[in-house]
């Protein structure tokens, strides 16, 4: 096992047949809750026979033997940065940031600091959720660097459960803003199609019809058209790496400024160079959901950011 984690090895009891692994390893181990089992599970640390298992939903054996890489605790948390944040929504259990392009959530390698994590850690004085570890306290999903809008942290740990569980249910309301290369056919559509690491390319994510694959499923609207472009509404039902990017592209219609997923046409890359635009047209505009302690329904927007609002006036027909 590699220097700095510690190997637990596990046994799926018999009373946990048949159940979710994810449910059936933390029966096993009291002292680890489930929710740190499937984000070790995320990240190939639980294995059965030297094979990572990824899939939390997999159907447990009894007596099914498995090993849970458990990383040694790391030297120094990620330190509190008094940076600017636009809240736009906070209570004593929860907050939700307005993120914007370029700032990145957690820290990792090539990103120690300046993270929406440290900025976090600063407006919160700490309080925020263990669950996500030392790196990612409070954090119950994320956002990409480039992709700018609303994300949601949990101060303590029963609210960060209680919103893993609406978005395992797929029951959280996510809804996207992104410009499109081409003018889709239809007005409205759905994707359907399982995601994984690209056996080309692990940097990259693919639709692959294959066992570890996860089900995804985009709804796309079209809100405006534009000179051979288009502004589409996409409804996450499932939420996925790079789910927006990979399957927009995988139907024709790639974002513009997708530095990984999308090919310009001439006239956009032109546009795209001139206005300084080099990130994926990608918005979280809609979060909504139930609040984990109060059951309040939460429903929040934020307004497409400068950088798009002008690529979107400039492609008006």
């Amino acid at each position: 096992m590699n220097r700095g984690f510690s190997t637990i090895a596990a046994h799926v009891p018999e009373s946990a047949d048949g159940w979710r692994l994810d449910r059936a390893l933390a029966a096993a181990l009291p002292d680890v809750s489930r929710e740190r089992i499937k984000a070790l599970m995320a990240e190939g640390a639980v294995t059965s026979g030297g094979v990572a298992v990824r899939d939390p939903a997999v159907k447990a054996r009894a007596g099914a033997a498995f090993e849970i890489a458990v990383p040694a605790a790391a030297p120094a948390e990620a330190q509190a940065q008094d940076m600017p944040l636009v809240i736009a929504y906070e209570d004593e259990h929860l907050i939700v940031v307005d993120k914007p392009a370029g700032l990145v959530v957690h820290p990792a390698a090539g990103n120690l600091d300046g993270t929406l994590v440290n900025a976090l850690l600063h407006h919160c004085a700490g309080q925020l959720s263990g669950i996500g570890g030392v790196a990612r306290p409070g954090i119950v999903h994320r956002i990409d660097k480039d992709t700018s809008g609303l994300i949601v942290a949990a101060k303590h740990d029963r609210a960060h459960e209680g919103l893993a569980r609406q978005f395992a249910a797929h029951s959280i309301d996510r809804r996207y803003k992104a410009i499109v290369a081409g003018v889709p056919l239809r007005l409205s559509g759905t994707v359907d199609a399982p995601l994984a690491r690209s056996p080309a390319d692990r940097k990259k994510m693919a639709i692959v019809e294959a066992p570890h694959a996860r089900r995804a499923v985009t709804h796309w609207t079209l809100e405006s058209k534009l000179r051979e472009a288009a502004l589409v509404e996409c409804r996450l039902e499932t939420g996925r790496t790079h789910q927006v990017r990979v399957h927009m592209m995988s139907i024709g219609h790639p974002l513009l400024g997708d530095p990984v997923y999308g090919r310009a046409r001439r006239g956009h890359a032109t546009l795209l160079g001139t206005l300084g635009f080099s990130r994926q047209a990608l918005h979280a505009a809609h979060l909504g959901f139930v609040h984990p302690v109060t059951s309040q329904t939460i429903a929040l927007q934020s307004s497409i950011p400068d950088d798009m609002q002008r690529l979107f006036s400039e492609l008006r027909v």
